[in-house]
């Protein structure tokens, strides 16, 4: 099992250094991971500031060489394809490989998207999801695209250099459970990010819940997959190592293959560097 620190992308962590200083100590610490969130406009969090994600991990990159880094997640209908597919390869470049694509909604979608004159329909945005996905992903493969798509339209257009990772980087699909259209989506690709109607952002799951939708997700794999399957989860845990393992053991037996530590994410820290750090420095639970 892989464990991973998550951070929003305001506050504190709107400064590139600060996000640097945080993935140099995660990687020092032993954790696998980095992720942070990817929004432009949060009102509950109004008055903040707020960074963009890829020139955050573009810090954490430059001060790490082992973690995989990427955003949970990007709302991929709020971008161009173009733009974001030459964000992500450019940071796999840098990285030396080492990112990881988390995509979904996005959300609050009324203030993602109608705040500007963007549309806030679910069945639309799942559908740009969807065509905007297989644009990435013919995109990071170096190959030349036309597309005539019913929200996206290429002509003739190949976006060079290639990502590292080939065909591209591992894709994670989020979305709520038990909610069943975003798992199917997630079944299409490489992982599965959920969160759960039961156990929002920064709460520990129901076993019985993941245990569903580990069940739900592989009856609808497609044979043939090339790479392995992740189920990423998230909460928080006590930095105490036992009681760590009393949290996260049931939930890989469930089919959990990484854990990613939201650990101040439900508080007046959430925005914080200085708690994130003293979690971080506690080390990934031992499991």
């Amino acid at each position: 099992m892989r464990f991973s620190i998550n951070i929003p992308n305001f506050g504190d962590f709107a400064d590139p250094r600060n996000v640097a200083a945080v993935a140099a100590a995660a990687e020092q610490a032993g954790w696998d991971g980095l992720f942070v969130w990817d929004h432009v406009l949060h009102r509950q969090h109004q008055g903040r500031p707020f960074g963009d994600p890829w020139m955050l991990l573009t810090a954490a990159a430059l001060a790490t060489s082992r973690i995989r880094l990427g955003t949970l997640l990007t709302p991929v209908p709020r971008y161009r394809p173009q733009q974001l597919a030459r964000q992500v390869a450019t940071l796999d470049h840098l990285s030396g490989g080492r990112v990881i694509f988390a995509a979904g909604l996005g959300g609050p979608v009324e203030d993602e998207y109608r705040s500007f004159g963007d549309t806030a329909e679910p069945q639309l945005l799942a559908e740009r999801l969807d065509e905007g996905l297989e644009l990435l992903r013919r995109w990071w493969s170096g190959e030349s695209v036309d597309h005539h798509g019913r929200h996206y339209k290429v002509r003739d257009v190949t976006l060079l250099p290639a990502t590292v990772q080939r065909p591209g980087p591992p894709v994670w699909i989020g979305g709520f459970w038990p909610r069943r259209p975003p798992m199917r989506r997630a079944a299409r690709w490489d992982g599965a990010v959920p969160l759960f109607e039961t156990a929002r952002h920064g709460h520990v799951p129901d076993v019985a819940e993941v245990r569903d939708l580990a069940r739900y997700v592989r009856e609808h794999r497609m044979g043939g997959a090339e790479r392995p399957f992740e189920l990423v989860l998230g909460g928080a845990t006590p930095s105490d190592a036992v009681k760590a393992k009393d949290v996260i053991g049931p939930l890989r037996d469930a089919g959990a293959t990484w854990w990613d530590e939201r650990q101040i994410q439900t508080g007046p820290d959430l925005d914080r560097l200085p708690p994130v750090m003293r979690r971080i420095e506690a080390g990934p639970p031992v499991i």
